[in-house]
């Protein structure tokens, strides 16, 4: 669970450094690429110790599947609320395909 909770912290972080500037299209790019490596500081803080943490249990195949599942819903959350964007319906049923994926990565065959 502690991997869980430090890798959505990382991608929260992750998700406005990549894409929290679009809200600031008038800044020059040489400022946002600098304030988006501050924050990405931010994010290897919390997405180091929580691969390390969870290779003990997990497979990297596993931690980096969990690392999607969570990106993605943090994304949508994040474009919703943040950049006020519509979540479409295609949307879910690519994310119900990514979740297929994760059944085959985490079945025992």
């Amino acid at each position: 669970m502690k991997t869980i909770v430090l890798l959505t912290i990382s991608n929260v972080f992750m998700t406005f450094a990549w894409y929290g500037h679009l809200k600031f299209k008038n800044s020059p790019l040489w400022i946002v690429v600098l304030i988006s490596w501050g924050i990405a500081f931010a994010e290897y803080c919390f997405q180091v110790p929580a691969n390390r943490i969870g290779s003990y249990k997990f497979s990297a195949a596993q931690l980096k599947t969990i690392q999607e599942i969570i990106t993605l819903v943090v994304f949508a959350v994040f474009s919703v609320l943040y950049l006020k964007e519509e979540f479409k319906w295609n949307y879910a049923v690519g994310f119900l395909c990514i979740l297929l994926a994760v059944f085959f990565i985490f079945k025992k065959w």
